[in-house]
């Protein structure tokens, strides 16, 4: 939309309006206010929400992969056979045989839930995610036959146990005798304590060699799964649809969408109604600018009469009145995104902030799995929520401008 130079003079001074007009400045200091809290808004929760689907993801799915076949019974005793004939599936970038059990862990009279996963030495040490993430110890040290293991971080606590310390892991299936089954305890010497962010799995997880898992639930040669890693997540069942005939003897496939169903489709319904929640604030915003253009077009209704006589077109007043108003927008959004980048980058520290004023705890691991509140900003969704703005702060200036184009200045200025 180009404009004369009057034109732009004129819109750059109702833009700053005078002492007179001091109430129609605060009415568009609240609406350029509304814009920028609505923008801010919108890319926090939305940043908030994919950063949280993301990490959420990339934990999961390093610890427990795409997809993983879970043998009949527990057990998928011909495992080297199917390792390759995973590795050779197209698609497939890695595969792995795992072991894990539900047991139980006990350390100076403390008994804890805990989900013993064995893995191979060199894929412990290869896995991204828990790759770096050891607080105290060292995953090196893990060894097949040492009886050394490495615990999560909240377990560790929760236990009281530290690094050396030896805690007994007790397996409900123990050896069958004429009197019962005895449970067989065994004990470990904790070796590393780490922390992968998921509260779910530092709370619970210990990791051995799986050597000493298969000897702990005397399993023998056998595993109880085996993790796949694909090129595309999002078509695990077209990557792996190939192979579900050659080991459905073996075992069942179940990736990820599946394993996780209903927490992935909870995070998506969020995501749209955190957005079309917020969006209203937009909305309010739009209607703040059309009150208070309104109100400047009564206020200088006889300046538009008077631009009338001197020769000002209808199209020219509204391009007037409607740069005024998406001016309004565009610095509410330009404030909103500023605003939103301080929040999204300390964002801990904002977190920590209101749960010292509230005296609450804002950020729970317990309840939000995660340990700290994650962020990952989309810029192609950043766009469309100052475009969106911007289309809003557009479309409100509409209708003032058409009233002010409509000024007829013969009864404007009949008495003056």
């Amino acid at each position: 939309m180009l404009l004369s130079r009057y034109e732009r003079m004129i819109a750059r001074r109702y833009l700053l309006p005078g002492r007179s007009e001091a109430f129609i400045a605060v009415v568009a200091g609240f609406s350029l206010v509304a814009v920028m809290l609505g923008v801010a808004a919108l890319i926090v929760v939305m940043s908030v929400m994919n950063g949280f689907r993301a990490e959420l993801f990339d934990k999961i799915s390093g610890l427990n992969g795409h997809a993983v076949i879970n043998g009949y019974g527990g057990q998928v005793r011909d495992w080297r056979n199917v390792l390759d004939e995973v590795k050779k599936t197209p698609g497939v970038t890695s595969a792995t045989p795992l072991i894990e059990q539900p047991l139980f862990a006990s350390f100076n009279g403390r008994v804890e839930f805990a989900l013993v996963r064995g893995m191979r030495v060199e894929d412990i040490r290869d896995n991204p995610t828990l790759k770096g993430k050891e607080v105290v110890g060292s995953f090196k040290r893990l060894t097949p036959g040492s009886e050394q293991i490495a615990i999560g971080s909240r377990l560790a606590e929760s236990l009281g146990a530290t690094i050396g310390s030896e805690i007994a892991i007790i397996n409900p299936q123990g050896v069958a005798t004429p009197f019962g089954t005895n449970m067989r305890i065994v004990k470990y010497r904790i070796a590393a304590i780490f922390e992968v962010g998921v509260y779910d799995y530092d709370k619970a997880f210990i990791i051995m060699p799986m050597e000493d898992a298969q000897t702990l639930l005397l399993l023998g040669d056998a595993v109880g799964m085996i993790r796949i890693d694909t090129v595309n997540p999002d078509k695990v069942g077209e990557i792996l649809a190939p192979l579900e005939d050659k080991v459905n003897d073996k075992g069942q496939i179940t990736d990820w969408r599946q394993m996780n169903r209903e927490l992935f489709e909870a995070l998506s319904v969020d995501r749209i109604v955190s957005f079309t929640i917020l969006s209203i604030i937009l909305l309010v915003a739009s209607f703040n600018i059309v009150s208070s253009l309104i109100m400047l077009v009564r206020a200088k209704t006889r300046d538009i009469a008077v631009l009338r006589t001197m020769g000002a077109t209808r199209g020219g007043l509204m391009r007037i009145f409607v740069t005024v108003g998406t001016t309004i927008g565009a610095l509410g959004v330009g404030a909103g995104g500023i605003l939103a980048f301080f929040f999204i980058t300390f964002r801990m520290q904002v977190v920590w902030f209101i749960g010292a004023v509230t005296g609450q705890k804002v950020w729970d691991p317990e309840m939000r799995f995660l340990t700290e509140l994650p962020a990952k900003t989309d810029p192609f969704q950043t766009f469309a929520i100052c475009a969106m703005a911007l289309l809003f702060a557009f479309l409100a200036t509409l209708y003032p401008a058409w009233k002010a184009a409509s000024t007829d200045p013969v009864q404007v200025l009949r008495y003056e």
